[in-house]
C-alpha cells in the first residue's frame, strides 16, 4: 500500500488550486451523512490521496461539498440506479461506478449489476485502473 500511496504521489498532474486532504473529523460527518462506515482501505485513500489528480478519472472527495465527486452525492446518484446500498461508490466512469465493499474489495457495477472483474483493494484499483487511465 505504501508503494502505491508514493507512485499515485509522483506520478499525480500539478495543478494550481487542488483539493484539500480531509482529516477525521470530515470522514466522520461523511459517515454520518451516509449512514454507513467507510471501509477502512476508502479512509486511509480519502486521508492521503484523494486530492491527486490522474486523466479522466475522479476518485469521490470529501472536503468540498460543491465538487462533482463529493462523496455523499456520488453515493446518492450511485444508489438511485440500483447499486447496493452496502457499496460505497469510489469513482464514476462512463462504465457505471467503481464501488467499495465493506470488505474493502472494489468492483464496476454497470447498469444495475456487477460485473466479474474485482480488485481486492482500493490500492490494486488504483494502480491498475486509476493510474493505468
Amino acid at each position: 500500500m505504501e508503494d502505491v500511496i508514493e507512485l499515485l504521489q509522483e506520478s499525480a498532474e500539478s495543478v494550481a488550486f487542488g483539493l484539500e486532504l480531509p482529516d477525521e473529523d470530515d470522514l466522520v460527518m461523511i459517515e454520518e451523512e451516509l449512514f454507513i462506515p467507510l471501509p477502512s482501505d476508502l479512509r486511509l485513500f480519502l486521508l492521503e490521496v484523494s486530492n491527486l489528480i490522474f486523466g479522466s478519472l475522479e476518485p469521490v472527495t470529501v472536503t468540498d461539498p460543491q465538487a462533482h465527486t463529493h462523496l455523499p452525492e456520488v453515493a446518492a446518484n450511485a444508489w438511485d440506479i440500483g447499486v447496493p446500498r452496502n457499496l460505497i461508490p469510489i469513482c464514476e466512469s462512463p462504465n457505471g461506478y467503481y464501488c467499495i465493499s465493506e470488505t474493502n474489495e472494489i468492483s464496476l457495477w454497470q447498469a444495475s449489476q456487477q460485473q466479474e472483474e474485482t480488485w481486492p483493494s482500493i490500492w490494486h484499483w488504483a494502480k491498475e485502473v486509476w493510474v493505468a487511465i
